[in-house]
């Protein structure tokens, strides 16, 4: 098994800073591959969980059926030797069936009976929720607590899941016939929205030579759960410029109608901006980037790559813009195209 090198809780030298970003690339490089054994193609997507991984945030992953979620969940769970655990979601789920319930336990002996604390699926470190918008709004509560706490209360008692713990949720954009969209302020508490792209040719071409001329490869446990937090605790010390965290600020704030860094456009197409948890997500996103190109500060280009996974789920479109047809992808990337990386004096 390969194991994160040890990393000090302060890097003091420039050497130990060489030392934990190499060893943090090699780890990170050697998951890429181990999941390209099991998963053909979707390196952005792959990428992009890792980030979220390692910035110790949850990802909803928005896809049509059959582009291989699941499965690369799954993988992932496998590659990094965490429990992992699949909830379908459906309309008639209900929050216990998510956290878990009390029950009545009689000992066949004495006759004594005491109420026991059975677990739900939520206390994995892995965690699918499938098709999250299938379920109603009172079962898709029942994943806030645990996102954003670390945390399940049942019966007045609060029980702490175990750490690293990541929920990834897929949804399905085509088919919205008795659905149940997430609300805002649940959407907010996922770190990432990843898109998954549908397969060209060659990808679909090496899908079947895999899956139906033999047998389809297992993942292999790289890391365990010492080595995730250790690799998540380095990334906070990652250094990031002031003019870089002032450029990530004027992103997240030029999606504010009417703001000081907004234009026409965003007038028209906006209806609410990014909240601060966006700032968050593009900051703690950026310093994992960063460590995987091997460096160990910040650029502008971090924050760019990773603005449109972290902001695309916290922009609130207006009514003219979904009359106009002008998708939220669009409006990011006009909000990242009009912000210079420094502010002209």
């Amino acid at each position: 098994m390969t194991r994160l090198q040890p990393v000090p809780d302060a890097p003091t030298t420039i050497d130990e800073v060489r030392a934990a970003a190499a060893a943090f690339g090699q780890t990170v490089l050697a998951m890429r591959q181990e999941v390209g054994r099991v998963l053909v193609g979707q390196q952005t997507v792959v990428d992009e969980c890792l980030v979220a991984l390692l910035a110790d945030g949850h990802v909803l992953l928005e896809g049509v059926p059959g582009l291989g979620k699941t499965l690369l969940v799954r993988t992932l769970g496998q590659i990094l030797g965490l429990r992992f655990s699949r909830i379908q979601f459906t309309p008639d789920l209900m929050p216990a069936d998510i956290t878990g319930t009390q029950i009545v336990v009689e000992d066949a002996a004495s006759g004594n009976r005491e109420i026991q604390f059975r677990a739900g699926p939520i206390f994995a470190q892995v965690v699918l929720a499938d098709e999250i918008n299938r379920a109603t709004p009172k079962a898709q509560s029942a994943l806030l607590e645990a996102m954003q706490e670390r945390s399940v209360t049942v019966g007045g008692c609060t029980m702490h899941l175990e750490r690293p713990f990541f929920v990834l949720a897929t949804q399905n954009p085509i088919e919205q016939e008795g659905t149940y969209p997430l609300p805002e302020a649940q959407l907010d508490r996922f770190l990432l929205k990843v898109r998954v792209p549908a397969v060209d040719q060659a990808t679909l071409n090496e899908v079947l030579v895999r899956t139906t001329t033999g047998q389809v490869p297992q993942a292999r446990q790289l890391l365990d759960a010492h080595a995730i937090l250790a690799a998540q605790r380095l990334a906070r010390q990652v250094a990031m410029a002031p003019h870089v965290q002032d450029y990530a600020i004027r992103l997240v704030l030029g999606t504010h109608p009417r703001g000081a860094f907004s234009d026409r456009w965003i007038d028209r197409w906006i209806a609410f901006g990014a909240s601060p948890r966006a700032a968050q997500a593009l900051v703690s996103c950026a310093k994992v980037r960063a460590l995987l190109d091997g460096r160990f500060a910040v650029s502008c280009d971090d924050l760019r790559a990773i603005a449109p996974a972290a902001l695309r789920h916290r922009v609130v479109p207006s009514f003219e813009a979904e009359a106009d047809a002008t998708t939220v992808d669009s409006i990011v990337e006009h909000v990242i195209g009009r912000t210079p990386t420094e502010v002209m004096p």
